[in-house]
């Protein structure tokens, strides 16, 4: 049977493929270690899965959740205490916040709220694959921004073609990055905000690391920067501070028109968040803020070890501060296919090709900090003794 041809300009989607190729290895008895995918392994807070429980005994919840479309009010005025306290923006609970099943669902809403059928879109390169399905089921058409060491990774808006930039409609940023690690600063988000004023592009600032930031790197939210809610929205979720995300619970913030047209969206595809899941969201918001910082110690300890490792084999790097992820340029005379696939026949480790995001994702590998401590150290050992031997 013929499928709809926007399909066909869908690449692989980078994280199913190499779960594709773990499996097989692990088939055939290889002792495969990944540090491809960032998938905190470490259990969510006791407090959290309790809400859960008790909530789901509710009949009540049994129902169809509350506020449908735009989640519980009770939810969305914690979401916005939250980030009163976190990041110093003022958000309406009413009419400036909406729940999301994870903040990857707000990215294809995003789309779909926004873009018309042949709009240009901007996306950083290297950046997050799944910006790019979006766009392309929304018929959208991407134009990638690069983002490159020497500016910090963060985009060049000056080089953006002005005859580009007058025709996009949307553009999607991510800081801290996905793949890079890199931190955004309040005047790159200032500048940004007039660039998106000068050419009316919405921005679709996806946030959900923003509390994965390590020592003397400060947290900032998109909606910090003055006029930010005048151009674009947040997203933001529960998976990566809590632990959280097969949970699916996240949130889109800022702009009232942008909220409204994917409130809207999501009213004729979903029927909501489970009202449990949402109580429980509450409870991480209002009472595990420790629980961060005992994960950014943990991950602390393995970036550290890491980064050892790396240098005992010729890898000496400063790496950006944000995100689980390490961002590793490889060995001088490889590509990144060629040290990725070494990596896997010789070691049996898996990390994903910088390539995988994007034509200046080369000469680069994402390693992924969300392992077992016992896991990890076993990994490094075997890429050490491949490259000493």
């Amino acid at each position: 049977m013929q499928t709809a041809e926007r399909l066909t300009k869908i690449p692989p989607y980078l994280f199913m493929e190499l779960r594709k190729k773990i499996n097989k290895a692990k088939a055939e008895g290889v002792d495969v270690i990944s540090l491809a995918i960032g998938d905190p392994v470490e259990a969510t807070p006791d407090s959290i899965i309790d809400e859960l429980c008790s909530t789901a005994r509710d009949p009540l919840n049994h129902r169809y959740p509350t506020d449908e479309e735009k989640g519980m009010l009770t939810f969305r005025k914690e979401v916005a205490r939250w980030y009163r306290k976190r990041y110093g923006v003022s958000l309406n609970p009413e009419n400036e916040i909406l729940g999301l099943i994870g903040s990857k669902e707000g990215c294809h809403h995003f789309v779909l709220a926004r873009v018309n059928p042949g709009d240009t879109v901007l996306m950083t390169d290297p950046g997050y694959p799944a910006y790019r399905s979006s766009i392309l089921m929304g018929d959208g058409v991407p134009y990638n921004v690069p983002i490159l060491p020497q500016n910090n990774y963060l985009p060049v808006l000056e080089d953006i073609p002005t005859d580009i930039a007058k025709k996009a409609s949307a553009m999607f940023l991510n800081y801290p990055n996905n793949p890079t690690g890199a931190c955004a600063t309040l005047e790159f988000l200032n500048k940004l905000v007039g660039f998106a004023m000068s050419f009316d592009i919405a921005i679709c600032y996806d946030n959900p690391y923003s509390e994965i930031i390590f020592a003397g790197q400060p947290r900032i939210s998109f909606l910090a920067a003055k006029g930010a809610k005048d151009v674009g929205i947040e997203l933001n979720s529960l998976s990566k501070p809590f632990n959280m995300c097969g949970w699916r619970l996240g949130m889109a913030c800022g702009n009232t028109d942008l909220i409204a047209a994917i409130s809207k969206v999501k009213e004729n595809t979903d029927s909501g968040i489970f009202n449990p899941i949402q109580f429980a969201g509450i409870q991480a918001l209002r009472k595990e803020e420790a629980f961060i910082e005992k994960m950014l110690n943990l991950y602390g300890r393995r970036r550290e070890l890491v980064l050892k490792t790396l240098k005992k084999i010729g890898i000496d790097f400063n790496p950006p501060r944000g995100t689980f992820y390490l961002w590793v340029p490889v060995p001088q005379g490889m590509t990144s296919l060629e040290f990725t696939n070494r990596l896997f026949d010789k070691a049996a480790v898996v990390v994903a090709a910088g390539t995988a995001y994007g034509k200046y994702g080369e000469g680069f590998i994402r390693i992924s900090l969300t392992v077992p401590d016992n896991r990890l150290k076993e990994a490094m050992n075997r890429i050490e003794k491949e490259f000493t031997k």
